[in-house]
């Protein structure tokens, strides 16, 4: 059974199919180009498979927001990275929103048994209380996705968060952008 289609629905689809390609275009240029000028040599992306597949979030929010292709924006900062050099790390984000990045509570791998106990909770929408504070709750759940990946990043009270080494550190100017600074040298 073929799908009820019309010139006026195809038009439709292909202006917002080219709306979303432009933006997706700007987006990932403005990320890599920020990504440049601030010296990160990587970018880390969360990622999980299916996880659009049982949204629950209502019947309007689910047909607005499952039909937006977020790998394609993934790819496009991908390809746009690598060719300014910088690496594009995916990671599964299991429980980076629950866990304290500030309290360095374990971040378990999804799909591993068992239930876990997290030291702090989102009290505000936007804002995740720990033990040794009140943090945006987007800034904890990034900065938890980067621990996935490197799991020795810690916190440092004077100037935001410090990096691997010591060498590196990570930026926090507003509560959408967290960066990894290279080493200068």
């Amino acid at each position: 059974m073929k799908a009820h289609t019309s010139k006026r629905l195809e038009r439709l689809h292909l202006q917002r199919h080219r709306l979303i390609k432009d933006l997706f275009h700007k987006a990932s240029h403005h990320i890599v180009r920020l990504a440049e000028e601030q010296r990160i040599g990587t970018i880390v992306i969360g990622h999980n498979a299916g996880w659009k597949q049982e949204s629950a979030m209502g019947r309007r929010n689910n047909q607005s927001f499952c039909h937006l292709p977020h790998k394609q924006l993934i790819a496009m900062i991908q390809y746009k990275a690598a060719a300014k050099g910088i690496t594009v790390i995916l990671t599964e984000e299991a429980y980076t929103s629950k866990a304290s990045f500030l309290d360095k509570d374990p971040l378990p791998r999804f799909g591993e048994g068992g239930t876990y106990l997290f030291s702090g909770k989102r009290i505000y929408r936007g804002l995740y209380a720990s033990q040794a504070g009140v943090i945006h709750a987007d800034v904890n759940g990034a900065a938890n996705i980067i621990r996935k990946v490197f799991p020795n990043v810690s916190a440092k009270p004077s100037d935001g968060i410090e990096g691997l080494d010591g060498n590196q550190s990570i930026n926090v100017s507003t509560p959408r952008v967290l960066s990894i600074l290279k080493p200068s040298g």
